[in-house]
């Protein structure tokens, strides 16, 4: 006789998987604690397992912050990606704004800038890398937003890319990194004056 799977229950979360959880821990402790100030202790005590547990999982500190580099990274190009796919000439700056308000609620922004600024031998590659996929994901998005206004930039759209992630960098280690209206002023301030260089 063979059993079935049990069916969850309906609204039930599945539980995320203790990777996933230790990710998120720390990059949690890393925009409070900084990456040289947090430990491995504090991580298992925010994902509320074992240190050894996280151990398992990522040998070092080093290899946590790669991996945490790496799934920041990920997470942040994919979003940003969707942001615009649906997007109408009407609502795309909006979306865009939704999009980086999320992202600076999440505090995945700033954990990268942090890590940027890591010394750690395996880090500063992978730091490397996110911002080279950061970089080409803000300059399809600049490319998109300017055809989906039926524009056309005057400058590079690289450097338009470059600007875009130095911007949300910014804005993610200011006091107003928490999204609000400062930050929406920032942000359409910033569109007003890049769709001025429109052709």
């Amino acid at each position: 006789m063979t059993t079935l799977p049990p069916v969850p229950l309906p609204g039930a979360r599945a539980r995320p998987d203790a990777t996933e959880r230790i990710l998120k821990a720390a990059a949690t402790r890393l925009a409070i604690s900084g990456a040289s100030a947090m430990t491995m202790q504090e991580v298992a005590e925010e994902a509320g397992v074992s240190k050894g547990l996280i151990h398992y999982h990522f040998q070092d500190k080093d290899t946590l912050l790669v991996r945490l580099v790496v799934w920041i990274t990920e997470g942040l190009v994919r979003r940003e990606q969707s942001a615009l796919a649906r997007s109408t000439p009407h609502g795309a700056i909006d979306d865009l704004w939704r999009w980086l308000e999320a992202e600076l609620a999440r505090g995945h922004v700033r954990a990268l800038v942090e890590l940027a600024g890591w010394r750690g031998g395996s880090v500063r590659p992978a730091a490397t890398e996110a911002m080279r996929m950061r970089r080409v994901a803000a300059t399809a998005s600049a490319e998109r937003l300017f055809s989906l206004l039926a524009l056309r930039p005057r400058v590079p759209a690289v450097l338009l890319g470059d600007l875009l992630v130095a911007f949300v960098d910014g804005l993610a280690c200011s006091p107003a990194g928490t999204g609000g209206t400062d930050a929406r002023a920032a942000f359409d301030v910033l569109w007003l004056a890049l769709l001025g260089l429109a052709e």
